[in-house]
């Protein structure tokens, strides 16, 4: 009779204590769900003042100025002029010859960039213990410049007088800074500066992501079969594409930024280049040369959009920000569509 009367204590006592223990775990849960929450707001806060103060309020202002109308001596009042800059920017007659300067610029230097970065990130991995890490600091060191000693240091090789590789220039019948530097010149030795400024620091990132990929895996494709050449292209190249499309992503922001380096190579060479080379250059003369700062604004937006449109290109087609399990996913599917 006690037994009988146990059990079915038991039993009564057990779905009380279920719902007791589940509630406990929802209300567990929502609690750590509220804290995690709010440590990732505490985390976000400084970013997104950063954010608002260096880039959202700079772009509505800009836009919001882009669409006035700039004062003239025949109307010195401004006010609501439309796309009207956009239609005086598009016009111009510098406008595209400086969209080609820069594309001609990118064409030549990013693919240089994006595959002498994964090439000797790639080489360093492969090289483990003390001669990778010193690889690694010495492809550094030339990031570690500024860029004006960058630039300087680039006066200095490129002075057909005085370089250490002057008689590259004087076999190519160039004498001055004048000779060397041509617009037909340009787009290549602004492909040296950037390459050598930039891919040190490239370098380090890429080669953090090929350090986080895990020893198993590698040590399964070894067991594979695979030799290092297979292991470097089917293996750690796909996983490091996020890190690649970061790389390029950022060299093609900071390439339609370009302005000092152009800037400067005219002031040595006697302005044998024009004053316009690059975009950012179109709207520092709109800006302080013709006191059309809508028009500069103007052109700023369109160099937003395009860097946008391009930058979405890439992240989406490297799985830049997204999680391994869509990446994987998406490109599947457009295997599969391809094969259809």
């Amino acid at each position: 009779m006690t037994n009988h009367l146990l059990e079915e204590r038991a039993k009564t006592a057990a779905p009380s204590d279920t719902r007791g223990t589940g509630t406990t775990a929802r209300r567990r849960r929502s609690f750590l769900r509220r804290d995690e929450t709010l440590g990732a707001w505490v985390l976000l806060a400084p970013y997104t003042v950063l954010f608002l103060v260096a880039a959202a309020i700079p772009i509505g202002y800009a836009f919001v100025i882009s669409l006035q109308r700039a004062p003239s001596l025949v109307n010195p009042t401004s006010g609501f002029g439309g796309l009207e800059s956009f239609a005086t920017v598009v016009g111009d007659y510098r406008f595209w010859s400086t969209f080609i300067n820069i594309f001609t610029l990118m064409a030549i230097w990013l693919p240089i960039m994006i595959v002498g970065i994964v090439a000797l990130a790639l080489l360093i991995h492969a090289s483990p213990g003390r001669f990778g890490g010193a690889m690694r600091f010495v492809y550094y060191i030339p990031g570690a410049l500024g860029g004006i000693a960058n630039f300087v240091l680039w006066v200095y090789l490129i002075d057909p007088v005085n370089s250490p590789i002057a008689f590259l220039w004087q076999g190519l019948g160039a004498s001055t800074y004048k000779e060397v530097i041509t617009p037909g010149n340009m787009p290549f030795i602004l492909t040296a500066m950037l390459f050598f400024q930039g891919i040190g620091t490239w370098i380090v990132v890429v080669n953090g992501g090929l350090n986080g990929i895990s020893d198993e895996v590698l040590e399964a494709a070894r067991i594979d079969g695979a030799n290092a050449w297979q292991l470097a292209w089917h293996v750690k190249l796909p996983l490091i594409r996020p890190w690649v499309g970061y790389a390029a992503l950022m060299n093609l922001a900071y390439g339609f930024q370009l302005f000092l380096e152009p800037y400067l190579l005219r002031q040595i060479s006697s302005g044998s280049v024009v004053a316009e080379w690059a975009p950012t250059q179109l709207g520092y003369a709109f800006a302080f040369t013709n006191r059309n700062f809508p028009a500069a604004a103007a052109l700023s937006i369109i160099l937003l959009l395009i860097t946008l449109g391009i930058g979405l290109i890439i992240v989406t087609r490297s799985g830049l920000f997204g999680d391994e399990t869509s990446t994987r996913t998406t490109r599947a599917q457009r295997k599969e569509r391809r094969t259809a």
